[in-house]
């Protein structure tokens, strides 16, 4: 395995350059969005000045260039996460949108008492939309709750499962925890109870590598811009005879095969569930992104990111008797939910803004979990491929020399 050249890596993102006042931006908030490297920049600007025109149907040639480059992405995405078909791949505006739409499609072959089973680390866009569900389908949701280092209960989980659960509904990795969960057991669970396993992947992809085979998930769910792509692109992957069964949750444009006043009949997949316009030139630049993690490494990154967690948590361990952290499960991924006594996070957030950490405060859109642990949010930094050991170093530095001013 490789070791990463951060130093090389680092070059390739302008945003790492700049100052927050008088000190060098330290990057901590990668759990919510990556920063973007040049070459995916680069293919977004090759879009608009030199392809862009609106996708499939079109006779021109600028049509049918992004059309191919559209579809180029789709094939690479495929093989990305080992998808096992290109039709299997849909694009969306993000994971939440992915875990709305099957939500809404999957869950309207649902019947009133069927059970819904999700985690209670679950981000709200795993939440609400099943809740959603429950309202106009009146489906029943059940939680499974997680142990004292933030690993999922999985006896709790196996005792929950039974023959009325149709849905599992869980992320690969907690945002706030970075509980690693064992997806591929819970698929193997789920499909033995007769449940289809939904998996939230948007923090798992850019870290680790994803095969949707191996975990054997019915409906797999993740973000671009948290792989170093760029905003407003997601991806749904499903299962196709699951998706064939589904009905389209958006009408519109390019999701129609024949229209009439009196009938409709939809177009074949993927594009039954890709209503309207996509967003054809962000979509062409996620390619570039894959291209970058792939080149890069992801076995290379996760070492990586595993040695500055280790580092950084030995350190604020040792070094700040007043810290708390949330989250120790082994094999977690490189986030550090913390707070400083009983000092509270917006107040640790700011100070640290104020020396040029840019970390997370709040809830973190999991607010279950966070009344599970008997607090209101934590100040979250989390790591990725770009970050040094200099900066997790002056980060503990920064939380020595402010955690006086808050006790």
């Amino acid at each position: 395995m490789n070791t990463l050249d951060v130093t090389g890596l680092r070059t390739m993102f302008p945003s790492l350059e700049r100052k927050i006042g008088k000190y060098p931006l330290v990057y901590l908030d990668n759990t919510a969005t990556t920063q973007t490297p040049r070459q995916v920049v680069d293919a977004v600007d090759d879009m608009y000045f030199n392809h862009k025109a609106n996708v499939h149907r079109g006779v021109h040639t600028l049509s049918q260039e992004a059309t191919a480059l559209q579809e180029a992405t789709r094939l690479k995405v495929k093989e990305f996460i080992n998808a096992s078909k290109t039709e299997e791949v849909i694009f969306t505006r993000g994971t939440t949108e992915s875990i709305n739409l099957v939500a809404a499609s999957y869950g309207s072959l649902l019947k009133p008492g069927d059970e819904i089973l999700l985690t209670v680390m679950e981000h709200h866009a795993n939440i609400v939309p099943w809740q959603l569900l429950r309202e106009r389908q009146g489906v029943v949701i059940k939680v499974v709750p997680i142990r004292s280092d933030g690993s999922l209960d999985m006896e709790a989980f196996a005792n929950l499962l039974s023959d009325r659960t149709k849905v599992v509904s869980a992320t690969q990795v907690s945002n706030v925890l970075g509980t690693v969960n064992p997806v591929a057991e819970m698929a193997r669970m789920a499909h033995e109870a007769g449940a289809v396993m939904m998996v939230d992947g948007a923090q798992a992809v850019a870290h680790t590598k994803v095969d949707v085979q191996a975990i054997d998930a019915d409906f797999y769910a993740f973000s671009s811009h948290k792989m170093y792509g760029p905003a407003g692109v997601g991806v749904l992957y499903g299962k196709r005879h699951l998706l064939e069964k589904m009905p389209p949750w958006q009408g519109g444009g390019e999701m129609i095969a024949k229209v009439t006043f009196e009938h409709t009949t939809f177009a074949e997949l993927p594009f039954k569930f890709e209503a309207g316009t996509p967003d054809f030139v962000d979509i062409a630049a996620l390619s570039s992104a894959i291209d970058f993690l792939n080149h890069t490494g992801l076995d290379a990154i996760a070492a990586h990111e595993q040695k500055l967690l280790t580092h950084t948590t030995r350190r604020m361990i040792a070094e700040i008797p007043e810290i708390r952290i949330f989250g120790t499960a082994p094999g977690k991924e490189a986030i550090i939910s913390f707070l400083i006594g009983n000092a509270h996070h917006y107040d640790t957030g700011l100070l640290l803004d104020k020396l040029g950490f840019a970390v997370r405060t709040g809830h973190h859109c999991a607010q279950p979990l966070m009344h599970a642990l008997g607090i209101e949010g934590t100040v979250r930094a989390s790591f990725a491929l770009y970050n040094t050991i200099e900066e997790a170093d002056a980060f503990v530095d920064a939380l020595r020399r402010i955690a006086p001013m808050l006790i």
